[in-house]
């Protein structure tokens, strides 16, 4: 049963004892309670931090620089440019010829966007930054050029398994989480986002490879550093897709068993079986003998509470139980029984296994390194299988600081959801939650799928009632930093965003010291955010992508997209870049050097 293999790799060969880095770190996080108040008493207040001090916020920018990033955000500003804007890349290319294309890359697009071509180019970079309080997390942002055909017929390929395609097709997976041709090429309607593609285990290996670097770097760039990472760089999407097409449909039937006792509607974490009657329902259905059923609820699984929330729910499907031969859930569409888990061949076990175990040596590298590993947010339809997995790491990393950190996307209508059950579940098994927030980057994609293929639009439905979802689920978890050691990437653009953030954290008692609250921008945007609450003392990092000039283009396009897409942001950006700009040239300052 794969199930229990997943878990079995994933828990297994790490200690939960502290490594000596990790040792270390711990006392960069206070303890949580009353042993915090000695450390406060003689703490300085928490800093203001003023974002609209132009000469502060673009201290360390030379007057160049800021001329740079006006002109490329009001290009990235042009629909019309951007309609074309592949087109006119090629053109010019052809025009200027590699070499004087690769030097109008870097006083342009390029120089805003990306820090250089290799690790050893970026370094300055980050040491400047670094020297004006901004951190850095490094992204190797390579993507292959394929056309969309080849990304189309390679996503068919590796997300579809040996026994659907023995069966011409043929898939027991619900619509969401089957492979679709119309949406192959997973690099439609995404901003700001790397796609991989799957193309052979040793291609995984080199993407694992990279990531090593990039920890490896982020380790010696800081005390304190970041590497983020993607789940489907690191194996066959197919197993991804199987996963979470079993969590899904397991909690679902989970709220089938809640509407019938009467409680549909509760919040997720509050959202309790009575055990009696689930036991009752379940005999009726066949699905096993009353004497097996109660085999699995039992005391030392469920406690005595006679009840069954989500959380304990979820464990079932992993438990040393023998529930594992019966994962069969009601199809409410056709009325029958079906089991959670398709078939898998040798050879898809063994990929299975291999992604397991680079996600393995990801966490333990991150670890030995002291830096924090964030496993970045992808398409819904991977989603929960991701996030799965991110928990199971957490569970065996996070046992004396946030060290993996999962990713919650807040334009989604069950974040608030996901992010409550994770927190209460770090509480109860005494590990330390580790989270990013983010608003979300496949929106446009991910709608146009659910209305094509037809299941339910997994997105909030305007964009005021995602930023309500943010400022709920950040609130949530900012609450519990006072209570836990936990920890919490606000990754976000949005200046109000940040301003709440900070007031919470005053009002309560979060300190920048306790390095529990951390920011993180795009580099080439939002500098006005980034170096003030750097200056401040906060901790604050920029995403930092590098590569060859060609091969980062693709991602270079999206950005320009990105740019399109948030220009109420970008617009006050340009402001203050010409008013700094003005104010350097009206007191004979235009000659500014960082320092």
């Amino acid at each position: 049963m794969y199930l229990k293999r997943i878990f079995f790799v994933l828990r297994s060969g790490v200690s939960r004892r502290a490594t000596q880095s990790t040792a270390q770190a711990t006392s960069e996080l206070p303890a949580a309670g009353p042993g915090r108040g000695a450390a406060e008493a003689v703490r300085s207040p928490v800093p203001a931090v003023d974002f609209g001090n132009t000469q502060e916020a673009y201290r360390s920018r030379y007057s160049w620089e800021l001329a740079r990033s006006l002109l490329v955000l009001r290009l990235c500003a042009s629909p019309a440019l951007l309609a074309r804007h592949e087109q006119l890349l090629h053109l010019t290319r052809r025009l200027l010829g590699q070499r004087l294309f690769d030097r109008l890359m870097k006083m342009t697009f390029y120089g805003q966007f990306v820090a250089g071509e290799d690790q050893e180019s970026i370094r300055p970079l980050i040491q400047h930054n670094r020297a004006f309080g901004v951190g850095s997390i490094l992204d190797y942002s390579v993507e292959e050029d394929l056309t969309p055909e080849e990304a189309e017929r390679k996503e068919m390929e590796s997300c579809t398994s040996a026994v659907e395609r023995d069966s011409r097709g043929t898939s027991k997976r619900e619509k969401q989480f089957q492979a679709h041709r119309a949406f192959g090429d997973r690099r439609g309607g995404v901003v700001s986002a790397r796609t991989y593609f799957y193309a052979s285990e040793a291609k995984c290996d080199s993407h694992m490879e990279t990531f090593l670097r990039c920890i490896e770097a982020s380790g010696g760039a800081s005390e304190d550093g970041f590497s983020a990472i993607k789940l489907s760089a690191l194996g066959r999407p197919q197993f991804l897709l199987q996963f979470s097409d079993v969590l899904t449909k397991w909690r679902r039937f989970f709220h089938q068993m809640a509407a019938e006792q009467g409680k549909a509607g509760l919040a997720a974490v509050d959202t309790k079986l009575e055990v009696a009657a689930l036991q009752e329902s379940v005999v009726k259905m066949g699905i096993a003998s009353r004497t097996e059923i109660e085999n699995w609820f039992t005391a030392e699984t469920l406690g005595v509470s006679g009840t069954l929330d989500l959380l304990d729910w979820d464990s079932l499907i992993d438990s040393k139980t023998e529930l594992s031969k019966h994962l069969v859930v009601p199809n409410m569409q056709t009325g029958q029984l079906e089991p959670l888990l398709s078939q898998f061949t040798k050879e898809e076990e063994l990929q299975m296994t291999r992604m397991l175990q680079r996600m393995d040596v990801l966490a333990k590298k991150a670890s030995e390194a002291g830096v924090r590993l964030m496993v970045d947010a992808e398409q819904t339809y991977f989603q929960p299988a991701i996030s799965r997995l991110t928990l199971e790491m957490q569970r065996r990393f996070n046992v004396e600081k946030p060290l993996i950190f999962n990713t919650y996307q807040c334009y989604l209508k069950d974040a608030y959801d996901n992010v409550t059950l994770d927190v209460e579940l770090a509480r109860r098994e005494g590990w330390c939650f580790g989270a990013k927030l983010v608003r979300g980057a496949y929106m446009a994609q991910e709608r146009a799928r659910a209305l094509e293929i037809g299941y339910e639009d997994p997105i909030n439905p305007t964009y005021e009632a995602t930023n309500t979802m943010y400022h709920r689920c950040l609130n949530y978890v900012l609450e519990e930093l006072k209570h836990a050691r936990a920890a919490v990437m606000v990754a976000s653009h949005n200046e109000d965003t940040v301003r709440f953030t900070l007031r919470r954290m005053e009002e309560l008692g979060l300190h920048p010291a306790d390095r529990q609250v951390y920011f993180g921008q795009l580099l080439g945007m939002c500098d006005q955010i980034s170096f003030p609450l750097g200056q401040a003392g906060f901790p604050v990092y920029k995403y930092v992508p590098y590569g060859p000039v060609m091969e980062v283009l693709p991602y270079l396009s999206r950005r320009a997209l990105e740019n399109s897409g948030v220009m109420k942001g970008a617009q006050r950006e340009r402001q203050l870049l010409w008013q700094e700009l003005k104010r350097r040239l009206r007191t004979g300052s235009l000659c500014h050097r960082p320092a």
